[in-house]
């Protein structure tokens, strides 16, 4: 089953416990949910009815727990470590594979040193099993592991939740696309059109010349018509041209002299 499918079924999941489960028994929903080596997505869960009555009540935190794994980092949580509930190490693993994400989203190649700054691991033997063991094959990223220039490029990366806000910028950016698109879309269109403009303009002017090359050949051949037969007019009118056979047949013929 690929990560898309498998998510869908999760998230299914996590929602219907969420819809069914209030306080304590909420909490631990989302204990479960935030653990998940699968579950990557969580704004459905964050938006079940049940989930936002938590704000404002003693578990609240999970509430705010819950918001930092649709949109925070494991920077964010060491920030905040002090306000929201202990990580358990499932979680600890899910939050930096989130933060290998965020960064994924906006950069194609990730030093190294900012990636073991982020996820505080210390070394790089450590650094490329994560990203190969956690990360890669979870199949949240692909990408390349590059020793020599101390850096991970990015092939692909899962997208993670709608931050507040973002949607917007997302729409705007979709449109800005959308008329650069209309407007290479136009451009190609009058490339096309030029081209055919230009096709037919070359087979006019071809045939033009076919035409002339035609005409020129036609006049040459009956230039040399008229010149051959005038050669021949001349050549009979001539004397001494060509003798009539009637009038050869009528002359006597001529004996040789005797050989004494």
């Amino acid at each position: 089953m690929d990560i898309e499918h498998k998510q869908a079924e999760l998230i299914g999941h996590f929602v219907k416990q969420a819809e069914t489960h209030r306080g304590s028994a909420l909490a631990n929903v989302i204990v479960e949910a935030t653990s998940d080596s699968s579950l990557f997505a969580f704004s459905e869960i964050l938006a079940a009815p049940n989930v936002s009555e938590l704000q404002g009540t003693e578990y609240s935190v999970f509430l705010d727990m819950l918001r930092l794994f649709a949109h925070g980092t494991w920077s964010d949580y060491k920030s905040n470590a002090g306000c929201l509930p202990q990580l358990v190490p499932d979680q600890v693993r899910k939050l930096k594979q989130l933060s290998v994400l965020t960064l994924a989203e906006t950069k194609k190649v990730l030093p190294y040193d900012q990636l073991m700054l982020e996820i505080d691991v210390l070394n790089v033997r450590e650094l490329e099993d994560f990203l190969i063991n956690e990360c890669m094959y979870a199949g949240i990223v692909r990408g390349k592991l590059d020793q020599l220039r101390r850096c991970f490029e990015v092939q692909f990366a899962a997208g993670r939740d709608l931050r507040p806000g973002q949607l917007g910028s997302m729409i705007q950016t979709l449109t800005n696309w959308l008329a650069t698109s209309d407007n290479l879309l136009l451009s190609i269109q009058e490339k096309i059109k030029w081209a055919d403009m230009t096709s037919e303009v070359d087979k006019k002017h071809k045939k033009e010349i076919e035409d002339r090359v035609e005409e020129v050949k036609k006049s040459l051949s009956l230039k040399a018509d008229m010149e051959f037969q005038g050669h021949e007019e001349i050549f009979y009118s001539e004397p001494g041209g060509v003798m009539d056979y009637e009038e050869d047949r009528s002359r006597p013929k001529r004996r040789r002299p005797p050989i004494s």
